[in-house]
């Protein structure tokens, strides 16, 4: 189904390999114009697809897919353009890359597949996440991205909660307590 939801998600997709030519080229003013890009992208996608009517299994998939893509690609592009500040930072980038990680592994190993939860806290802590990054990166305080790294470990140990409770695969679960209810309804 092609809308600008959907489209949103695949320039993720294809933004991703692009983030990391520009790294490679050491480009970080355009590497980060684009990041920025990526991650509005992110934030506006979900808000248009259930304002235009325009949600389906197959948008949350493709927005989860342009996330992983995304955060993939950030801590290798990150290293090649400002390995002091992942080296300053190293303790925190590495609980953001196993945050990310181990959630999506848990659920491949469940569901094989994406979990596309979309949580509350997944939402907050990507917001927080990509301004904490792109201040990091552009000079600023350290500050903002270790706070976005504490909300986006509790997020993910939410995402983690949610897998081990849910039965079988559904997208769009807000909270651990709305899985509990979905779980209690798929018993009933």
């Amino acid at each position: 189904m092609v809308n600008l939801p959907n489209l949103l998600s695949l320039l993720r997709l294809v933004a991703a390999p692009v983030l990391l030519l520009l790294a490679a080229a050491d480009q970080p003013t355009a590497y980060l114009v684009l990041l920025a890009a990526a991650l509005l992208s992110d934030a506006v996608d979900g808000f248009l697809a259930r304002r235009l009517g325009q949600t389906s299994e197959l948008g949350a998939r493709l927005d989860s897919w342009g996330d992983f893509a995304i955060y993939m690609t950030v801590p290798l592009g990150a290293w090649w353009l400002w390995p002091e500040v992942i080296l300053r930072e190293a303790t925190f980038a590495a609980a953001v890359v196993a945050s990310y990680v181990f959630p999506v592994v848990l659920g491949f190993l469940k569901y094989r597949r994406l979990t596309s939860y979309h949580t509350w806290g997944a939402k907050l802590s990507g917001v927080l996440l990509s301004a904490g990054a792109l201040l990091l990166f552009a000079g600023g305080p350290a500050w903002p991205f270790r706070l976005a790294v504490a909300v986006l470990v509790l997020a993910e140990l939410e995402e983690i909660a949610i897998t081990v409770v849910l039965p079988e695969w559904r997208a769009n679960v807000p909270t651990l307590r709305h899985a509990l209810r979905l779980r209690r309804e798929m018993k009933g």
